[in-house]
């Protein structure tokens, strides 16, 4: 599948601000520069919804500020839909960036006046902008409120209206910058169904999203890369990021209650008796194979009703792979 999206060995680095006490006292010190990224490399497919995903202060955001344009790598390169970032006028073509900075809004100007200003500097054709403007405000549901001042709206409307904005171009690669963040629960579960049903299935666009949010990512992503301490951890699927690092398989057998189990290469890690039912939860010994396990259960006369594979669930994989970034530093 073809590579909408590709960064190849990014490395950026920041100076860090200095304190006025620093300043004061050192006014000719050296300030320290902090390494925001440390050679990321990623690709993202035509059509997928990537999730990038990782702690504050990991370089999302950094990571999205380089793909959009905004900010130059101090190493290595980034492609949009095979142009370089260095060509600018390629590039933004083909993105739309949706962040949560509301000051990029003008809150004086309502919400139909804001959007009519950046289809402007998009240089969409003059008789085009007002009825694409009407169809995206009827997309976001922002239609009826479209007339009120940009201040006036809640975080919802507002992140509805950079949804909008970044649309306005209709352009086929989206990045988007934690775009449930200061939202209540109902609204972002309404903003996750529009990305995935109506950007995504029915417009067939490219989405990278960033998100702290494990749940956002889980719900949303096809793949998804860990980013921690400037690097990508890990790459995969959701199936794929989940078995990281687990070296044990685990499966919940129902028996009877009152069932004994023998022993075997295998410990219990939970044991739950519900009504008639008792529900053991092993994990095996390295290298046993769960048919040597049921055998010696069945030839002790024991019941076994059910047998599934535990998986091990995104917040799991996501404390293993931080806690083997920290061990590698």
């Amino acid at each position: 599948m073809t590579a909408t999206i590709q960064a190849i060995d990014i490395a950026k680095t920041f100076k860090k601000k200095r304190s006025l006490a620093q300043l004061f006292l050192h006014p000719f010190g050296k300030a320290e520069r902090v390494e925001a990224l440390r050679g990321v490399s990623l690709e993202v497919r035509q059509g997928e919804i990537f999730g990038l995903l990782g702690p504050n202060g990991a370089g999302k955001t950094t990571l999205l500020k380089i793909l959009s344009c905004l900010v130059l790598p101090d190493r290595g390169q980034a492609l949009i839909a095979g142009n370089p970032t260095t060509s600018e006028y390629e590039v933004k073509r083909r993105i739309g960036l949706v962040h949560s900075d509301e000051r990029s809004f003008y809150w004086r100007l309502s919400g139909r006046e804001n959007l009519r200003f950046f289809a402007r500097i998009y240089d969409l054709e003059s008789r085009d902008i007002m009825p694409r403007i009407d169809e995206l405000l009827r997309r976001v549901d922002m239609f009826d409120a479209a007339d009120r001042p940009f201040s006036d709206y809640s975080s919802g409307m507002k992140q509805r209206m950079a949804i909008a904005r970044a649309l306005l171009h209709d352009p086929p690669i989206l990045l988007m910058d934690e775009p449930t963040r200061s939202l209540d629960p109902a609204s972002s579960l309404e903003l996750r169904q529009f990305i995935q049903e109506e950007l995504c299935a029915r417009d067939g666009k490219t989405i990278l999203i960033t998100s702290h949010d494990l749940r956002e990512i889980e719900a949303l992503a096809d793949r998804i890369a860990i980013l921690a301490k400037g690097k990508v951890q890990q790459i995969g699927t959701l199936a794929e990021i989940k078995r990281w690092g687990v070296r044990a398989e685990s499966f919940r057998l129902e028996v009877p209650a009152g069932a004994e189990l023998p022993s075997g290469p295998y410990r219990v890690t939970e044991d739950e008796t519900f009504d008639e039912v008792r529900r053991v939860t092993i994990t095996l010994d390295d290298g046993v194979q769960l048919g040597r396990v049921l055998r010696g259960v069945l030839d002790e006369g024991v019941e076994v009703r059910a047998c599934d594979r535990v998986e091990s669930d995104l917040e799991q994989a996501f404390a293993r792979l931080l806690k083997d970034a920290e061990g590698r530093e």
